[in-house]
């Protein structure tokens, strides 16, 4: 009782919806379209190899680099093209980039290096990004489903909770979270979670992001529940449970497919805010935003303290930001008539 995704669609003569086989799915037209889009797949393949670099951190800290995120060289020495160099001077200035296998992109002002705390801090990025926005999508979907299928009184108090989440900015929601959580930690009764715990900020991204998906889908399921298929599964004597997860979250697919790679973006961005602010990350965890703040302090003498971890951020998140788009335009079905064969 799938809905017909091109009921009500005209397509041009020629489009790619006419001329494709009898029994070829959407999604297999939109894995068509997508493979065409080469910048989609470019920039989703430079994240793909962000991610691959940071889940090789170990490899990198045990056999190039020989140390930890955490260990700190301050009274060692580094030999560079025969010359011995402090790895941080005696004025506290840490050393630049050496291209070599140790301390390969510098230093930063207690000795740690930086290539090695780079990749770490990315997996706790991307590790908070995945964590947060499976979070958003969980609870986007079971209230903005539940709101938008039963209306009425559910409707309106899901809707009211979520327009109090959204009135509060992002940012400022998510420093007086991350602020009070980060001292106190979280107790769940079952456990309690550090506030030192990368759940920490992963639980307060997610939440905080939640009406920003809710609401789209919401409005999508009062759409679905007034459609033909619907009300023939309610004719044959379906339940509401039975018809949300039969009937209603198999058309939200595409929907919840394009906004967890924009998610994750806005996810790892925010993070690398509270981190910058101290309301994410906690120390001595590296993280991308972390190691943005530590570096502000030495501006402009040690610019390669804020530029390498920002040059990562900006990466990451255009990559999967340039994906997402392209992922979007490959499952809407109106793209086919632009999309050439």
């Amino acid at each position: 009782m799938a809905a017909d995704v091109s009921l009500g669609l005209r397509e041009p003569p020629g489009s790619e919806l006419e001329r494709a086989p009898a029994g070829v799915g959407p999604y297999r037209l939109a894995l068509r379209r997508l493979r065409r889009d080469r910048a989609a797949l470019a920039f989703g393949a430079l994240f793909l190899l962000i991610v691959v670099l940071c889940l090789a951190a170990p490899l990198y800290a045990r056999y190039v680099a020989h140390t930890g995120p955490n260990a700190n060289h301050v009274t060692d020495t580094v030999r560079i093209g025969g010359t011995v160099k402090d790895v941080v001077s005696p004025d506290g200035m840490p050393i630049g980039p050496t291209w070599h296998g140790r301390f390969l992109l510098g230093a930063d002002q207690n000795g740690r290096d930086i290539a090695v705390r780079l990749l770490y801090g990315g997996r706790n990025s991307l590790e908070v990004g995945a964590i947060a926005t499976a979070i958003t999508m969980v609870l986007a979907v079971m209230a903005g489903t539940v709101a938008g299928y039963y209306r009425g009184v559910v409707d309106g108090v899901t809707s009211r909770i979520l327009d109090l989440i959204w009135a509060y900015p992002v940012v400022l929601l998510g420093i007086a979270l991350g602020t009070s959580l980060a001292l106190g930690g979280l107790n769940l009764g079952l456990f309690t979670v550090s506030g030192s715990s990368l759940f920490v900020p992963a639980l307060i991204i997610g939440f905080v992001y939640v009406p920003y998906v809710a609401k789209p889908i919401r409005g999508q399921v009062l759409s679905l529940r007034e459609r033909e298929f619907v009300d023939a599964a309610r004719m044959l004597g379906l339940g509401d449970l039975r018809i949300l997860v039969s009937e209603v979250l198999p058309n939200l697919a595409s929907t919840v497919i394009v906004f967890a790679p924009l998610m994750v973006a806005n996810a790892i961005l925010l993070e690398a805010g509270l981190s910058y602010l101290g309301a994410g990350v906690q120390p001595p965890n590296p993280s991308w935003g972390t190691m943005i703040g530590d570096g502000i302090a030495l501006l402009p003498s040690s610019i390669h303290l804020t530029l390498v971890p920002g040059a990562m951020l900006v990466l990451a998140v255009l990559g999967i930001n340039v994906f997402g788009d392209g992922l979007r335009d490959a499952l809407d079905p109106r793209m086919a008539a632009r999309v050439p064969h």
